[in-house]
């Protein structure tokens, strides 16, 4: 599949006369597609790679290829244990034609699942916790060990300044 190709529809508007071209770059129709499998139950459809680094790109996973009047989809996904998987292929099938069709009035002519994972929605949200977040957590923990330490320290030097003060009489010399 193309990235990046725009998908070319000629458009005229008969009462103007007015011609010209509406084209959808393949992010775009990447992107209607991953929104639409919002709605879709039974199937977990972040990406790979949001495993190691967190992304809020709904396109990832999502390869398509359009043409001037038609899309072809492949599909990465993770099914979740215990549901009907050719039903859940029926339901993604259905949401991607519905509104590819609805935004654009392009033709989808295939759509491709490749299931590469089946997971329970514990272990499906176990996993998604990324090294970013693990990143994250061990330098939140770092920071509040350091600002205990820290603050244990000026307690004790404290302590010391005030003793060492209060041991100092009044000197000999002027």
């Amino acid at each position: 599949m193309q990235n990046g190709t725009p998908s070319e529809k000629t458009t005229t508007n008969e009462k103007s006369g007015v011609k010209g071209n509406l084209t959808f770059d393949n992010k775009v129709i990447q992107k209607i597609i991953g929104i639409a499998l919002s709605e879709v139950d039974g199937g977990f459809f972040a990406n790979v790679a949001e495993k190691l680094v967190n992304t809020s790109d709904v396109t990832s996973g999502i390869d398509v290829e359009v043409g001037k009047k038609q899309v072809a989809v492949d599909l990465d996904i993770v099914a979740e244990y215990g549901i009907d998987i050719s039903k859940l292929y029926d339901k993604i099938k259905n949401v991607i034609v519905r509104e590819v069709k609805n935004m654009t009035e392009l033709e989808v002519i295939e759509v491709n699942v490749n299931v590469v994972d089946v997971k329970t929605k514990e272990q499906h949200e176990k996993d998604s916790t990324s090294l970013q977040d693990r990143v994250s957590d061990a330098t939140d923990k770092t920071k509040e060990a350091i600002s205990k330490g820290a603050k244990k320290s000026k307690e004790t030097l404290g302590d010391s300044v005030d003793k060492v003060t209060s041991d100092n009489k009044s000197s000999r010399v002027n």
